[in-house]
């Protein structure tokens, strides 16, 4: 990453989001090559969206499925601005998304800091407060992945748009078994898809072991206590044409549910 400046390609990402237009391969002159500058400028472009200290990180590709479905060949990180996070319940206007679509998803709260290094799932497992369903509202804001480049799908924060958190429940969430936490994903009341918790890289907490050895987390400083990460989605995406209710439940977490109108 010598000598590469991110803050030309995180204006151009920027200004495709203004413009409401497809993010094209940006010129090789500012185009990142590699994860490391995919992630300085995901960190450029959070400055200047105003989220110098994010509400937390997504991570996309944590099951086979999405992994076949992106044509990625591993996880890949993406911040979350505070104000894109919603709690259960929320209706969000669906012409404020290109061309939306909403995931399945498990997501933890962060009780205490864990710095940008590699750790065990244990370590990272020892870092969480809560646990809970959630529902991430993604956006095809791109073309054919390949051409576009992995690079650039990390640095415009891969397909994040928004994010909607379930409750806690009453219980321990280290009581559970949560490899084996079915989930499932429903819209206007129909299931759509559905999925358990060790689609996740084998287990939910290596996601976030993962995660915390990123360069992702590595360009914003680590972890820290307050933040929600996104382990990752149970099913592939269910893209919405129109205005829809959607509900994500798993086995023992509470309901989690918004409606795009």
């Amino acid at each position: 990453m010598t000598g590469y400046q991110p803050e030309q390609a995180a204006v151009a990402l920027q200004q495709a989001r203004q413009r409401r237009v497809e993010v094209a391969p940006l010129p090789a002159a500012i185009a990142p090559r590699t994860e490391q500058e995919g992630a300085a400028v995901q960190r450029a472009l959070s400055l200047r969206v105003g989220a110098a200290s994010p509400g937390g990180f997504k991570i996309g590709a944590t099951a086979r499925r999405m992994q076949e479905y992106l044509g990625l060949t591993g996880p890949a990180a993406g911040f979350m601005a505070a104000g894109d996070l919603h709690r259960s319940g929320a209706t969000v206007p669906f012409a404020n998304f290109i061309r939306p679509g909403v995931e399945c998803e498990l997501a933890v709260r962060l009780a205490r800091d864990l710095p940008a290094a590699s750790c065990t799932p244990k370590q990272a497992a020892d870092a969480v407060g809560d646990l809970f369903a959630a529902i991430e509202i993604v956006e095809n804001r791109y073309g054919e992945l390949t051409v576009l480049g992995t690079p650039t799908l990390i640095a415009d924060q891969v397909f994040h748009a928004a994010a909607v958190l379930g409750d806690p429940g009453g219980q321990d969430w280290r009581s559970l078994d949560i490899g084996s936490l079915g989930g499932r994903l429903l819209v206007d009341g129909q299931q759509r898809d559905e999925g358990v918790g060790a689609d996740l890289m084998g287990h939910p907490m290596n996601c976030l072991a993962w995660l915390a050895g990123s360069s992702v987390a590595a360009a914003f400083g680590g972890l820290k206590a307050g933040q929600v990460v996104m382990l990752g989605s149970v099913t592939p995406p269910v893209w919405l044409t129109a205005p829809a209710s959607v509900t994500v439940e798993f086995a023992q977490l509470p309901r989690v549910q918004v409606r795009l109108g």
